[in-house]
Formats: structure tokens, C-alpha cells, sequence
């Protein structure tokens, strides 16, 4: 039985151009994240992989590299559950700045603290550990069930709520998650074992067709 769990962090966003602190605010892809998108399901697609359900959050960045990936692959009628459980970090205070003008304000040391550390939360927003304990029971609970059955599964999130799936998956402690950093628009496809665990992972190589 084929039990596939495809992991996709959204195109760049206008927000990531910018280098802000985007969290739960709701900035579209520019045409880069477009074409990351695009290139995404073209990949999937040359590499024989077709879906039977995906996920995605509430925030339109995910919902726009979910469907153009889908669209690429031929499946764009797929049904698409979205949840707010999937949505990014909350950055609270941080949200809406630049990450430069965030440094300045608060030093590098205390920026990069609230950015990489596992459990200290900026202020008013969440931690990887507070973003862990809403994505991992949506994933236990919903997710992985239809992965178990032998369901073909695409999840289109973000770069915080990937990596708390990430970190269970690949058995990960709270110090080496700091280091871990999900691209956009390259795919992470897992085969897992009969017991939930992962039987084999493959990345996508960046590998982007401007003219497409």
C-alpha cells in the first residue's frame, strides 16, 4: 500500500520579498511564488505522483500554491480541505515589520531568539512550540489517517507549520529544528511504514523554468 505524504511550503510571497514578519497576515505570491508554484506540480507530475485529497490553511499564500500546484498536475478539482490549525506562526508584535528595522529595535540576538528558539514566543504571537501543539493533533487526528489508508496526501502550509510536521517526521530535537529551514515551493515527499513512521524522503532539487 502507497502511503504519501507530500509536504509544500508556499511560492515567495510578497511579504517575504519585502522581508517582513508575515505570520497570520494574508499577502498574495508574487510571480516568483507563482512560478516556484507552477514548477512544484510540474515536478510532482513529471515524477509520476498524482493526489487524492490536500490540505492547506486559511491564508491565501498556501491556498494559491495548493491550487497551482493542483493545476499543474491536472487535478485541479481535487477536494481541498482548508484549516486554520495549518496557518503559519503568529508573530504578533513582530508582524508587518521589516526584519532589519525588527533588529534594530529589539538587537540580533534577541530577534534571531524569538525566530529559531523552539519555545520563546515574540511578543503577543506564538512559538514553534505553540504552532506544534495545533498542527500536530490536525495532523494526527485528520491528516494522517487518510495518509494510513493508503490515500495520497498534498499539504500546501508554511515555512513554521511545515517545520513542526517536519520534526516529528524526521525525529528531530528542539536544538536541531533551530537550524532547519523549508524553502519555498520545493516539495518534501515522504513514503511512510505501516507504523506512521517514514520509510523514504525525497526533495525536490530548485529547479525553476522562468519562462514557463
Amino acid at each position: 500500500m502507497e502511503r504519501l505524504l507530500v509536504l509544500a511550503r508556499h511560492g515567495q510571497s510578497e511579504w517575504n520579498l519585502k522581508k517582513l514578519f508575515t505570520g497570520w497576515r494574508d499577502p498574495e505570491l508574487t510571480e516568483l511564488g507563482v512560478t516556484e508554484a507552477r514548477t512544484a506540480g510540474r515536478w510532482l507530475k513529471r515524477q509520476g505522483y498524482g493526489f487524492d485529497v490536500a490540505f492547506t490553511s486559511n491564508l491565501q499564500r498556501a491556498q494559491h500554491t495548493c491550487s497551482l500546484i493542483l493545476e499543474e498536475m491536472g487535478q485541479g478539482g481535487l477536494e481541498t480541505i482548508r484549516s486554520e490549525a495549518l496557518n503559519e506562526r503568529d508573530y504578533g508584535d513582530l508582524s508587518g515589520l521589516n526584519k532589519d528595522d525588527a533588529r534594530e529595535r529589539w538587537g540580533d540576538a534577541q530577534v534571531h531568539q524569538w525566530r529559531r528558539s523552539y519555545d520563546i514566543p515574540p511578543p503577543g504571537g506564538e512559538s514553534l512550540k505553540d504552532t506544534a501543539a495545533r498542527v500536530l493533533p490536525y495532523y494526527i487526528q485528520t491528516i494522517l489517517p487518510r495518509v494510513m489508508a493508503g490515500e495520497r496526501v498534498l499539504v500546501a502550509a508554511h515555512g513554521n507549520s511545515l517545520r513542526a510536521l517536519v520534526m516529528v517526521l524526521d525525529g528531530m530535537t528542539t536544538k536541531t529544528i533551530a537550524s532547519l529551514e523549508i524553502a519555498t515551493g520545493i516539495p518534501l515527499v515522504y513514503q511512510l511504514k505501516a507504523d506512521t513512521t517514514v520509510e523514504s524522503k525525497a526533495v525536490l532539487e530548485r529547479d525553476i523554468d522562468h519562462d514557463a
